[in-house]
């Protein structure tokens, strides 16, 4: 394949797969410029790694597993870097709702979303799988575990979320 070929062939998959790009950023990062730099980093990888990709494996599962590396990877350096630094300002949560005029749901998704970012690396990965309606075995197929790993992960952290929305709302 002619670079050029290569090169489209590459955007027109991106593109068809971009709200995968979208889903793992936002479940990163909450500061723009933060995921700004994490979706050029996942792009950049994929775009280096492009040559390798073997078409036996759907490109969905294929960018879900670099995309999920790399920000694990820029989330462990950021984390690092928030130790060793102060803040200049706050930023406000925004997270995309299907339903923008429904202040219940809004706060639901920031409550959800509070409770994915104390998840552990692996763990927010399979969450953030999941509830984009991958099966089991891609999670797993995406993340090198096996299917009963996940299972059984998906129910600790459905679990998790039960007792610690129960407790957000007792207060």
């Amino acid at each position: 394949m002619t670079t050029a070929g290569k090169q489209a062939a590459f955007v027109d998959l991106l593109e068809e797969h971009k709200k995968i790009l979208y889903r793992v950023v936002n479940g990163y990062c909450r500061n723009p410029s933060d995921r700004q730099d994490l979706a050029q980093n996942i792009v950049v990888q994929l775009w280096g790694a492009f040559d390798r990709y073997d078409d036996h494996y759907q490109f969905s599962t294929w960018m879900y597993r670099i995309a999920l590396n790399v920000a694990i990877s820029f989330y462990r350096s950021e984390t690092q870097r928030a130790k060793n630094t102060v803040p200049a300002e706050d930023y406000i949560l925004e997270i995309a709702a299907d339903e923008p005029d429904s202040a219940r749901s809004d706060d639901t998704l920031r409550l959800l979303q509070r409770f994915i970012d104390r998840l552990d690396e692996l763990n927010k990965a399979i969450i953030i799988l999941y509830l984009d309606g991958n099966r089991y075995d891609t999670i797993a197929e995406i993340l090198g575990i096996s299917v009963t790993n996940v299972a059984t992960k998906i129910s600790r952290i459905k679990l998790k979320f039960r007792r610690d929305f129960q407790d957000a709302q007792a207060v």
